[in-house]
């Protein structure tokens, strides 16, 4: 080959980083399992959606329509789950400066370490979608479903596969992220998709295509978020993009005109963009040396100019002490939820003066009431189990745990010091869902503050009309009990994977999924019950988080069953909080004490591995 076609081929088909990942990694067990339970969830939901009574060609057509959309949908989730777990190992191995010495030595140049990290990863999300491509091509057997929508579901979701994994790259290159940056990531994810959803349910107008239709248009952030491209792509008579002519910004024209392919194109130079950024900055990290930050020498952290401290009184428990300490050395740890937690207060207090100045009506209020507070709830649940997951490997990995052992301290005052002490590091978060109901709340009890259109909305439900106030107002409480509760059972989910795994990032793993999967058969057994069930639907509403959540906003919607009778409803609530906070302490101390009986066997097992 001449120079400049090796010079290509050494960029990406015979990269030798890329080459070592796709290697290394398809030999893991994890990724098979990864890779086999995506597929499969992909046809049970296709199978699923084509089963039906009428066996007709329109049906089986209609059927099919209706069929792709859930895979279409059900893919683009899983597929922003399931690529920052696989992007995590360039987060986490790749930002260890022993790795970046070593490749800093090599003769790879910098577009080869950055596009070998990023294409070495998205190899694998690249061929989970290529395996759901006969599910979908079977789809066209029945009709409906025409090959450009294929297309369009399938340039969506690696659109935002690779978005989501230039950033990982970005972070790991730049040395910006770690072990800690995983959960960051993570969340910052999660808070993204919601925002920008909850915003553009907001900004929606009605389309006028015809009498009753209810459908509406596109907005400008259509383009931002990978679910509501997919949208006005496939539903396109419910979610109607603008015609050039109608376009309120024409500047922006193509966000407005065409959401699906402007969403593509910016996540491809968004991409490009932080390619270049990476490749330009990468030799910067190698001259990095040991360093003081900047915020550490303003508040004066750490030690001083003779190189000790004063003496700090660490409490009954020391490992409380030292967990809830270790989250606050860095720059996010010590300001990160504070500001989240203003940011809980100003969100409440604007959307009751919107409210009360009739910029939005109360539907609106409550929909942005579930979307901004149930990525609270999500947030905060997912910093708990990815803290307490990586409590005990994250020490083991160091050799600190080690050392532990050969301390007085027992079993059980250390695992209960990690409760207690990540409990209390979280305390500012588990508060800001508490605030932004509690603003609505007090908001609701004033009776809006002289606002004209009220605080009360009249609905119809299982055929009688039912007065309800804009929001339940002592559910912010009953939230609030709801998530310590719950924070703690994840916390105990996240400590009992991180004692049984080597590896900080198998533990995070291994606990979100076995969270999302009890908040999943929780939160449908809450649903089922809550629309059925007079009463004691309401109290199965206080399972989990996010269903006392909805029942406080929305209880026409969430305990249809026992709102005729709204003061036992709201008895019914309170009864099922407390029932559920009792429920999840035992729990809690159920595995405190299984735990704790299998420490030194576990432990001892696993110790100097790393």
């Amino acid at each position: 080959m001449t120079g400049f076609a090796t010079w290509l081929s050494n960029l990406l088909p015979t990269n030798p980083i890329a080459v070592r990942i796709v290697s290394g990694g398809s030999k893991r067990s994890r990724h098979l399992l990864l890779r086999s339970g995506y597929l499969a969830i992909m046809i049970a939901v296709l199978l699923l959606g084509l089963l039906g009574g009428d066996g007709s060609m329109k049906q089986l057509a209609t059927r099919g329509a209706g069929a792709f959309s859930v895979v279409s949908f059900g893919q683009v989730l899983l597929i922003c789950v399931l690529t920052p777990i696989f992007m995590a190992g360039a987060i986490v191995q790749e930002a260890s400066p022993r790795t970046w010495d070593i490749l800093l030595t090599t003769p790879l140049g910098n577009l080869q370490i950055v596009l070998g990290n990023l294409f070495g990863r998205l190899f694998f999300i690249l061929a989970l979608l290529l395996s759901t491509l006969p599910l979908f091509v079977l789809t066209q057997f029945f009709g409906g479903v025409p090959g450009g929508a294929i297309l369009t579901s399938y340039a969506i979701a690696a659109s935002s596969a690779l978005v989501v994994a230039t950033t990982a790259v970005t972070l790991s290159v730049t040395r910006s992220g770690g072990k800690r940056a995983v959960l960051v990531f993570y969340a910052a994810v999660v808070m993204y998709l919601f925002s920008t959803y909850a915003a553009d349910a907001y900004f929606r107008t009605q389309a006028n295509i015809g009498v009753g239709s209810g459908a509406t248009r596109t907005t400008i952030l259509t383009a931002f978020n990978p679910f509501l491209a997919l949208e006005s792509s496939l539903q396109s008579t419910s979610y109607v993009a603008y015609a050039a002519s109608d376009v309120p910004i024409p500047p922006l024209a193509p966000l407005y005109t065409n959401p699906s392919a402007s969403f593509c194109v910016i996540c491809v130079l968004a991409s490009l963009a932080m390619m270049i950024w990476s490749t330009l900055r990468l030799r910067v990290i190698g001259t990095r040396g040991p360093r003081v930050s900047w915020w550490k020498a303003a508040l004066g952290a750490g030690a001083g100019a003779t190189g000790t401290r004063e003496s700090r009184r660490v409490g009954a428990n020391p490992i409380a002490w030292r967990e809830r300490m270790l989250r606050t050395q860095s720059l996010g740890g010590l300001f990160g939820r504070w500001i989240f937690l203003g940011l809980g207060a100003c969100v409440g207090f604007v959307l009751c003066g919107l409210h009360r100045g009739g910029t939005i009506d109360s539907s609106e209020l409550r929909l942005a009431l579930l979307g901004v507070v149930g990525a609270e709830i999500v947030v905060v649940l997912l910093t708990a189990v990815s803290l307490s997951a990586t409590a005990v490997s994250r020490e083991r990995e160091d050799g600190t745990l080690d050392i532990l052992l050969t301390t007085p301290i027992q079993p059980g005052p250390y695992l209960a010091g990690k409760l207690t002490g990540i409990v209390q590091f979280l305390i500012p978060m588990l508060a800001v869902p508490f605030v932004t109901l509690g603003s609505v709340a007090i908001y609701v009890l004033a009776n809006g503050f002289g606002a004209k259109q009220g605080v009360t909305i009249t609905e119809q439900v299982n055929l009688a009309t039912v007065s309800l106030p804009l929001i339940i107002p002592e559910g912010a409480v009953l939230v609030l009990i709801n998530l310590v509760a719950a924070t703690s059972f994840a916390i105990m989910i996240g400590l009992q994977w991180s004692l049984r795994t080597k590896g900080t990032i198998g533990s995070v793993m291994a606990a979100i999924g076995i969270l999302g999967a009890i908040g999943l058969v929780l939160g449908g057994c809450s649903a089922a019950f809550g629309g059925g069930v007079p009463y004691v639907g309401a109290a199965m509403a206080a399972m989990s988080p996010l269903n006392i959540l909805y029942a406080t906003v929305d209880p026409a919607a969430a305990i249809s069953a026992s709102v005729e009778n709204l003061p036992a409803a709201r008895t019914s609530l309170i009864v099922g909080t407390i029932a559920s906070a009792i429920a999840f302490s035992a729990i809690c101390f159920a595995m405190h004490a299984a735990m704790k009986k299998n420490f030194m066997m576990t432990v001892r097992r696993l110790a100097g591995t790393n």
